[in-house]
């Protein structure tokens, strides 16, 4: 079987236009050849004219005795027939032969003849004959170029005939070429044009007629093949549109459902509000009947229903607290996913409570974090429900940012119960820091009272109630100090306002003039070091307020290179090196230990008469160690 021959676009357009070039290539040819032949017939007839001249001359000659020019001129007329005879190709020369041009050149050679022959001896030459038989041998010499000119002439109307025949095939030729590129190449390229508008239109059935093999006729294929697929695109994508607008707005969905619970998790402060909204919400999400939400103890043993939404009152009372491993709900799971329960399919005495509820399915996914199981969701369906991929995903990530915020709920009540604690032990460690001295104290001079009253020493007793009256205005003041002290807040950005604070309850509660002068740009302390640093400093201030009898008190604050803390007092100071006076007073004491937690220095330096100094100076790596923590927690 012969495959059918593809003619190209430029095979099509050479075959239409060859016959046209060789016909022309023809018509030049025989043009040019004619042209060739009127060449050497217009050279002919001047040389015949030559003859005519030549006679002349040559009569002339004889009539004058110039013998020497006479021969020149025979010999001249002689070449000129034998020019005509045999032509000239270099010139181009040659006579038109057809039997009217040979009987006139043979009459001319015969003449010729008679003519040299007659007046070539020695007779006397008669000048009127010559005249006569000259005027008759030019006659004939004219009859010849006569008959060479008619000739000529029907060469001249066969040239006129080819030029014509050359315009008519250009003209044809260019008529034909211009049918053949409107056909093949100009209707071909509308068509596509047309095709194209109407698909740039909307009209996706548009198409091009052509079942040529040439490069058209590919383009029409590949165009028409576009244009179906297309239009099959076009069919599909109402339906398209339509599945992706159904799959965004499952995923909205699913994006609402994920903030509707990450701002649940972020308004519950309890785990009962939390398991109560989530349960309502997920219900919401899972288009589930009921849901309840059970809490494990530590070993997996028992489920605790913590929280429920649309269960029966009776179900969720029997089923309050499960053992593992009763039901197919309450059954620890060692991998996270959703487990399909279909109840119809199981025993009806291992799921009676949902059968008499008339569930068909429970969804059971396990509350896990970090390998630990905390608890599990149950979803309970009254048909039958097999999730998709994308609906087990959903619910898993519900219950991973539950299990999340119940991590962050017990997290959070053990840091209250770790801040409530601290503040026990700080509240204890002041208590006996201060009050715990003074009672110690007081509890001696009772029992010396005792003494005293036993004895009836009269002077002893009021010198002990006057001990006994002193310690209870200290230890009345060591109680507003603390009261003071605990209500001290450190500043999130700088201690310089908790200072200023700080100095003016001391005014208000001593009647002593506090200032205060800050030098330098730091580092701002953490809240918590602010806290220790503010503590020794009203430990130190209210030294001065018990012991110093001053008039006027400055606290200096250097932050660079290092923070340094200096109280002064213009009292009467004391000598720093008095055992017994260590003893009396554990104030001291008390900040040396604050100092010493911070990894401080602390200084005292008094002089009797001339007031007292407390210099405390942190470490530059304890500025720097306790703001880190700071920055970290504020980037993350």
């Amino acid at each position: 079987m012969t495959t059918p021959r593809h003619w190209t676009l430029g095979m099509k357009l050479a075959l239409v236009a060859m016959p046209f070039l060789v016909l022309s290539l023809l018509a030049i040819s025989a043009t040019l050849w004619v042209s060739w032949q009127l060449d050497g017939g217009a050279a002919a007839v001047n040389e015949a004219g030559r003859m005519r001249m030549q006679t002349y001359r040559l009569s002339l000659s004889l009539a004058t005795g110039d013998e020497a020019n006479h021969q020149r001129l025979v010999t001249a007329f002689e070449n000129s027939l034998a020019l005509l005879r045999s032509g000239d190709a270099e010139r181009p020369l040659f006579v038109p032969w057809d039997d009217t041009v040979r009987a006139r050149f043979a009459t001319v050679e015969r003449d010729w003849a008679a003519f040299r022959g007659q007046w070539a001896g020695s007779t006397p030459v008669d000048v009127s004959a010559l005249r006569v038989q000259a005027a008759a041998f030019v006659d004939d010499i004219d009859a010849l170029v006569g008959a060479i000119e008619v000739h000529m002439s029907h060469w001249t109307a066969l040239q006129h005939l080819l030029q014509l025949a050359v315009l008519a095939l250009a003209v044809t030729g260019g008529a034909v070429l211009l049918l053949t590129g409107y056909r093949f190449v100009l209707e071909p390229v509308s068509q596509l044009k047309r095709a194209i508008e109407r698909l740039q239109s909307g009209d996706f059935s548009a198409r091009v007629s052509g079942n040529s093999s040439d490069e058209f006729g590919t383009l029409a294929a590949g165009f028409n093949e576009l244009a179906e697929q297309l239009q099959s695109m076009y069919r599909n994508l109402e339906a398209k549109v339509s599945e992706k607008t159904s799959e965004l707005q499952e995923k909205g969905e699913r994006l609402q459902a994920l903030y509707d619970m990450s701002t649940l998790i972020a308004s519950a402060t309890t785990l009962e509000d939390l398991a109560a909204g989530f349960t309502r919400r997920i219900a919401q999400v899972a288009r589930a009947d009921a849901v309840a939400l059970r809490w494990s103890d530590e070993s997996n043993q028992r489920y605790l229903l913590l929280a429920s939404h649309g269960l029966p009152q009776a179900m969720a009372e029997q089923e309050q607290c499960l053992a593992a491993g009763d039901c197919h709900c309450g059954m620890p799971q060692a991998a996270p996913g959703v487990r399909v329960i279909p109840i119809r399919s199981l025993p009806q005495d291992s799921l009676k409570h949902c059968a008499r509820a008339d569930f068909e399915t429970v969804l059971s996914l396990p509350i896990r974090l970090h390998e630990r199981t905390m608890g599990e969701l149950d979803l309970f369906y009254n048909a039958q429900v097999s999730p998709s991929e994308a609906e087990r995903s959903l619910l898993e990530a519900l219950v991973a940012h539950l299990s999340a915020a119940m991590e962050n709920l017990r997290l959070d009540s053990l840091a209250k119960e770790a801040a409530v604690s601290q503040e026990r032990n700080l509240l204890a460690r002041e208590l006996h820091d201060s009050i715990a001295q003074s009672l110690a104290f007081l509890k001696i001079q009772v029992q010396l009272m005792r003494d005293a009253l036993a004895s009836g020493n009269a002077a002893r007793i009021q010198a002990v109630l006057g001990e006994i009256d002193t310690g209870v205005r200290e230890s009345y003041g060591d109680v507003r100090e603390l009261l003071v002290h605990f209500r001290t807040r450190a500043n999130a950005e700088h201690i310089e306002p908790a200072l200023q604070t700080t100095l003016r309850k001391f005014e208000h509660q001593s009647g002593v003039k506090a200032s205060l002068q800050m030098q330098g740009q730091g580092l701002p302390l953490s809240p918590d070091l602010q806290i220790q640093v503010l503590h020794i400093l009203q430990e130190a201030l209210s030294n001065v307020r018990k012991h110093a009898h001053a008039s006027r008190v400055w606290l200096d604050v250097q932050q660079q290179p290092r923070w340094r803390f200096e109280v002064r007092d213009d009292g009467i100071g004391f000598k720093t090196d008095d055992p017994g006076r260590n003893e009396t007073h554990v104030g001291l004491r008390i900040m040396a230990e604050r100092a010493e937690r911070i990894g401080a220095t602390l200084e005292v330096i008094s002089t009797p008469g001339h007031g007292s100094s407390v210099v405390l100076e942190l470490a530059p790596m304890t500025a720097h160690a306790a703001q880190a923590p700071r920055e970290e927690a504020m980037t993350t």
